[in-house]
């Protein structure tokens, strides 16, 4: 992912474009999303980790990608790939209490599974 993503993240476009399309984008795509952003708030998380979680979370907020989000049924796939090759690459990172915060949340907007 590039830093013309990362360019695009700000936390109110991430919130704006997730409370928008939450259910439109599914369960996966919501928690995965919160957990990269409880990733990328956390103090105690390197730089290089901040650099990953906001290129992925830019790349989830641009409006034009490589599949439109409002095709059906596939429009959060390529989001969804970054979104998981972002958390593989900083898994270590990512510890139980970003976790929870993120099914915590997604229940909230999107009920019990």
């Amino acid at each position: 992912m590039t830093n013309e993503y990362a360019q695009q993240y700000s936390e109110n476009s991430f919130w704006e474009k997730l409370r928008t399309y939450a259910k439109q984008a599914g369960r996966e795509v919501v928690e995965k999303s919160l957990i990269l952003y409880y990733v990328g708030t956390d103090p105690v998380v390197p730089a290089w980790a901040k650099g990953i979680v906001g290129a992925a979370l830019g790349y989830f907020i641009v409006p034009l990608d490589a599949i439109p989000d409002l095709a059906p049924f596939v429009g959060y796939a390529d989001d969804l790939g970054a979104i998981s090759m972002a958390l593989a690459a900083i898994a270590s990172c990512v510890s139980p209490e970003h976790v929870q915060k993120a099914k915590t949340k997604s229940v909230e907007w999107l009920g019990e599974k």
